[in-house]
């Protein structure tokens, strides 16, 4: 009895010990890797603006002031100027971040369930429902994307939850063929023939023992995907397609600062430039962890 709470304890020991060593190379690896330090940092400031965008912000950002319209940046209090309603344009970039979080947000994770669901669908049971999936990816993807989600936009009309059902039916596609591509060759391990063995059924082969060994290259996707979503967003913004005034958004201030692009271009250039720098960080960031990942499989 001794023996057994002995090799129990030392075997307890050895996993906290591994678990502690993981976390310790994880921490290492990031403040090791600039992609994730600068991708994260840029990521981390339009995060906090979005959260605590009412402490942040100097003005309302809905209210119009005729009389200072089209100041220039650091006049009578406004840091960066004002819109053509005369509206703070600091207020407006930093409330504008919420919807562009949000957007990317929860269309990156709706492409993320409907594409991992149909790829561990397709890859694990294979046969007439793999042909019919794929089919139907190829179809999709036989669309050019930003025109399939402005048809889509066009069709559902314009608004918040529509941009977010149109960006995340357009994108689902990545993910199926990544999770199928993943399915097919972990499927065929030994350990997924030791639960069907042992009478495990086919929910929890797929959702516990294949899909947590998926997660890291639709992570990898994932972020750098939240940079593509928040630029559709402001594309179909742009066009008049996206987000509605007076509803603050990156895309439709851009827009309607180009109608005054000589007299008053920072109308224009600070949205661009809050629209560069947001996709910039999640690009870095997903660099980052695809770096991650790809040097544990090396390893493993």
């Amino acid at each position: 009895m001794e023996l057994s709470k002995q090799v129990q304890i030392e075997k307890k020991t050895a996993k906290q010990s591994k678990r502690g060593f993981q976390v310790k190379e994880f921490f290492y690896f990031i403040t090791q890797s600039k992609s994730v330090l600068i991708g994260g940092a840029f990521v981390l400031i339009v995060v906090i603006c979005a959260l605590f965008a009412p402490l942040i912000a100097t003005h309302d950002p809905y209210q119009m002031n005729m009389a200072d319209r089209l100041l220039k940046p650091m006049e009578k209090g406004h840091l960066l100027g004002t819109d053509q309603y005369g509206r703070d344009l600091f207020t407006r970039i930093i409330f504008g971040a919420r919807v562009s979080l949000e957007v990317g947000i929860v269309s990156v994770g709706l492409a993320m369930v409907i594409g991992v669901t149909l790829g561990l669908i397709s890859g694990y049971y294979g046969g007439w429902l793999d042909t019919i999936i794929m089919r139907f990816v190829d179809i999709v993807l036989s669309f050019p994307v930003l025109l399939l989600a402005i048809a889509l936009v066009a069709a559902l009309g314009p608004g918040i939850e529509n941009v977010i059902l149109a960006l995340g039916f357009v994108y689902w596609t990545n993910y199926a063929r990544i999770v199928r591509a993943n399915v097919l060759a972990i499927k065929e391990e030994e350990y997924i023939q030791a639960a069907k063995t042992i009478g495990s059924n086919d929910f929890r082969i797929i959702f516990f023992n294949i899909l947590p060994n998926c997660l890291a290259p639709v992570v990898v996707v994932a972020t750098l995907g939240l940079g593509v979503a928040i630029v559709s967003e402001a594309t179909l913004s742009f066009l008049g397609l996206g987000i509605q005034p007076p509803q603050s958004s990156w895309g439709w201030t851009l827009a309607f600062g180009m109608k005054f692009i000589r007299e008053a271009p920072h109308l224009s250039i600070y949205p661009g430039l809050a629209i560069m720098f947001t996709v910039l960080g999640f690009n870095l960031l997903g660099d980052g962890i695809r770096d991650l990942t790809d040097s544990k499989l090396k390893r493993n």
